[in-house]
């Protein structure tokens, strides 16, 4: 099983990577509970579509690269990097230009083949710092 869920939290950050938010309704259940907050955000499954969105829609190129992933059971531990170009307003930082290159914690729990709970940490301070010089 932790091959499998191994897989498609790599499926998950590929198809963000590529701007395709279907890959939410296909891999993120019903019933998902977000537990990292974000302002403004449901701790749900549609908050998970609008965050991507955001990201997506903020930073050109946006890239969820995988430094390295463990699993065990049905939980998904990943060290991620998110890098890209900051073209649009993003948490109320008007667009700069300047590349972004912020590491995320992500630990995922699943359920048949799909993503039932999420625990996260991104540097946003890194990310901030990037954006403002």
């Amino acid at each position: 099983m932790s091959e499998e869920n191994k897989t498609v939290a790599r499926h998950l950050y590929q198809r963000f990577s590529a701007g395709d938010l279907d890959v939410v309704d296909e891999v993120i259940s019903d019933d998902f509970v977000e537990h990292e907050e974000m302002p403004g955000l449901e701790p749900n499954k549609a908050g998970v579509r609008k965050l991507f969105e955001m990201f997506i829609n903020a930073f050109e190129g946006a890239k969820f690269e995988v430094d390295d992933m463990i699993a065990e059971g049905d939980k998904v531990f990943a060290l991620v990097r998110l890098t890209g170009i900051h073209r649009a307003e993003f948490m109320g930082v008007p667009p700069s230009g300047r590349a972004i290159d912020v590491g995320v914690a992500d630990s995922f729990r699943f359920a048949d083949g799909q993503a039932i709970e999420h625990w996260g940490v991104m540097d946003t301070g890194a990310m901030m710092q990037q954006l403002t010089g």
